[in-house]
């Protein structure tokens, strides 16, 4: 059913959603798709859904969109069981419904864009950046980098990549199979020693790349980013030091998720003076020089 119509609300929506896969990976994590058609046709990158993990618990759950395709319906959504909430949302089978709100928030950029748009993606900020590279393939007309970095195995089996990307390391060739197969450049970083990634943070990865490029091609990049706080605290001085544009989706706690509790409230530079904005309706994309980071 549609909720009532107010502003913080935008175009989300309460559907009940049928589970169609539910697959693990390494470290704990899972790729569930669901069948959720309006939601999925009201997506962009960037928006998220908030979903109740189990009929007996009574507190959902923000998870980031990975994919959206509103031809067919469906949602993907990467996820991380660490907690009860996820726990039970993990042990979701085949053909069972899930109550899913959305979808919530403001979302990444979706025209516009400059030629070299470098995505980084950090821990569970890894679906947005895939969901935008999604985008930027279909839009076309640019020549984006993904890099992204995580300290547990990537959901995914690592590739060497065929795609030549100047300024990098040519040891660090681990991809993405997905972003490799639509053609899209993507390289991995991690401090766990797998093979083929780049041994550090995943923003010394894209300093590197940016600073090899030389100046004169900075104004054809910006940056979108998502991960843990530290990692966009990183992604904002990195845009700075290079002067260079970036939006940044934020990771917070969340209780209602529509703007109700205030709960997830950031500090946020604005043309009139400092404020305090909501992750959920008022971002979770802000521009990244704006935010400030406690």
């Amino acid at each position: 059913m549609n909720l009532p119509a107010k502003p913080h609300r935008g175009t989300m929506v309460d559907e009940r959603a049928e589970v169609l896969a539910n697959d693990a990976y390494p470290g704990h994590q899972h790729v569930l798709k669901i069948r959720a058609p309006e939601i999925a046709r009201r997506a962009r990158p960037g928006s998220f859904v908030h979903l109740r993990c189990a009929p007996s618990l009574a507190m959902r759950r923000p998870m980031s969109i990975m994919r959206a395709d509103a031809t067919k319906g469906t949602l993907d959504i990467l996820f991380k069981a660490h907690g009860l909430g996820t726990a039970e949302l993990a042990a979701r089978k085949v053909g069972e419904t899930l109550s899913v709100l959305g979808p919530i928030g403001v979302p990444f950029r979706l025209e516009g864009y400059r030629r070299r748009p470098l995505l980084i993606g950090g821990g569970v900020g890894l679906p947005p950046m895939v969901y935008l590279a999604e985008h930027l393939r279909r839009v076309g007309g640019t020549m984006p980098l993904v890099v992204l970095g995580s300290e547990v195995p990537f959901p995914f089996t690592l590739r060497p990549s065929t795609i030549m990307v100047p300024g990098l390391p040519p040891h660090v060739i681990a991809t993405m199979p997905l972003l490799e197969d639509w053609g899209i450049a993507c390289r991995l970083a991690s401090q766990e020693g797998y093979p083929g990634c780049f041994d550090g943070f995943v923003t010394e990865l894209a300093a590197g790349w940016i600073e090899a490029l030389g100046p004169e091609t900075r104004n054809e990049i910006e940056i979108f980013a998502c991960g843990p706080t530290p990692m966009l605290k990183a992604v904002q001085a990195l845009a700075a030091r290079f002067a260079v544009p970036a939006q940044v989706s934020l990771e917070e706690y969340m209780a209602c998720a529509v703007g109700g509790c205030a709960g997830c409230t950031v500090r946020v530079n604005t043309p009139t003076g400092p404020a305090m904005k909501r992750v959920c309706v008022d971002g979770p994309v802000f521009e990244a020089s704006t935010v400030v980071f406690e």
